[in-house]
């Protein structure tokens, strides 16, 4: 109860202006993207074109994991060839 007693010894003061609607949203911008975000995702959703945005993205996706799949493939192939070509020169070298 101290602070209690601490505010009530500084007495009355004014309160601060409060807030425009303007004021709020330059001070909340993020939150109000994300909102606007969230209201344009949920209305998509309940159309049902969402899913269509899902599959698309889900599709680039297999074909990246595709590509770079390869050239993992690629690289593998080109260590074991190295490495067989190594052991090769030290077995013949006396």
């Amino acid at each position: 109860m101290a602070r209690h007693d601490e505010l009530l010894e500084q007495g009355p003061r004014e309160a601060p202006e409060p807030e425009t609607a303007e004021q709020r949203s330059k001070r909340l911008g993020v939150g109000t993207v994300a909102g606007g975000t969230a209201v344009v995702g949920g209305t998509l959703a309940k159309l049902g074109f969402l899913k269509i945005f899902l599959w698309i993205f889900a599709w680039h996706g297999v074909i990246s994991l595709w590509q770079v799949g390869g050239w993992v493939a690629l690289l593998a192939l080109a260590a074991g060839a190295t490495v067989y070509l190594v052991v090769r020169s030290r077995r013949e070298a006396p």
